[in-house]
């Protein structure tokens, strides 16, 4: 084959791979024209309409909205002037971030139990998802007013003193805010162990066989290839959680918002502002989440 043929060939081949990847791109924006119509008709108006908000004084009047224009005030009052609000959102942020752990890892040990082979797991993971569909908010309200939602060591054991004592202050107090809702923190866990369960279906089995040949204890399987190929659901995981968490039904930041929103003082536009404080701290926190998935799927491409 001459020179000229063997370029020719060479520029059909990268025109079919990139005829390939245009049509799977393609694919893949058809699957996701849906939601990105929904988007666009249902949440892309009112998201743009609540940041002009942000950048305004609302008032309600007789004849209708009256706006006026504020700048950055909104935003400059509500982490410098505001007493409530950012002491709230500090609190909740500190929780969540310990939150996620907790809630990651226990939906992986459940699931890991409930991978394995034994009579009546079916009826296990129905009973770990079912809290998924009967804790909506109203029941969760009602269950933390009987104070179903509590641990009773807390106060039998008196606790938040020793947690002031070795932890100190400033983590005492989400931490105990932890442990008064650690029942359901667990309840929120159904949909990650479903995950997991999932993802320890796309591990091949021949492997587990190959280094039990070879003589490796289910310790050093867990370690080598189980927590490896969990990796990327470790981090789906992480993100449902962050997305569940900040959208709890008894979310103090969320109640702080709704109030702010209907006193004559405040207004929507200084609510708006709130809300658009509390989604960028969510992106970020999403945004590290994503960027530690590239990086480890980085060194698994690597290896």
């Amino acid at each position: 084959m001459s020179a000229d043929n063997q370029i020719e060939e060479l520029n059909f081949q990268r025109k079919q791979r990139w005829r390939t990847a245009l049509k799977e791109q393609l694919l893949g924006y058809l699957f996701m024209a849906p939601w990105l119509l929904g988007f666009l008709v249902f949440m892309a108006v009112p998201l743009g309409w609540s940041l002009y908000l942000t950048f305004n004084k609302v008032l309600l009047t007789p004849d209708g909205f009256k706006y006026t224009w504020r700048g950055l005030g909104n935003f400059r009052d509500a982490l410098l002037v505001d007493n409530s609000y950012p002491v709230k959102l500090f609190t909740y942020v500190q929780e969540v971030i310990l939150m996620i752990p907790i809630i990651v890892i226990f939906a992986l040990f459940v699931a890991l139990l409930l991978n394995q082979r034994f009579p009546g797991r079916f009826l296990l993971r129905a009973i770990f998802f079912l809290p998924v569909i009967f804790a909506t908010g109203q029941v969760l309200t009602e269950l933390f007013t009987q104070g179903a939602g509590e641990l009773p060591f807390i106060d039998q054991y008196n606790v938040k003193p020793l947690v002031n004592e070795y932890v100190g202050p400033k983590l005492a107090e989400p931490i105990i805010n932890i442990l008064g809702k650690f029942v359901i923190i667990l309840w929120y866990s159904g949909v990650q162990i479903l995950i997991f369960i999932a993802g320890f279906q796309t591990i091949s089995k021949s492997v587990y066989e190959a280094v039990r040949i070879d003589g490796a204890t289910p310790w050093e399987s867990f370690w080598k290839i189980t927590l490896p190929g969990a990796v990327p659901f470790i981090g789906l995981n992480a993100i449902y959680t962050i997305v569940d968490l900040f959208t709890f039904p008894l979310n103090p930041v969320l109640a702080e918002v709704s109030n702010n929103m209907f006193k004559p003082d405040t207004g929507y536009g200084y609510a708006s502002a709130l809300a658009w404080i509390y989604f960028l701290i969510i992106f970020v926190m999403l945004g590290f989440v994503l960027l530690l998935l590239r990086r480890s799927s980085k060194r698994k491409g690597r290896a």
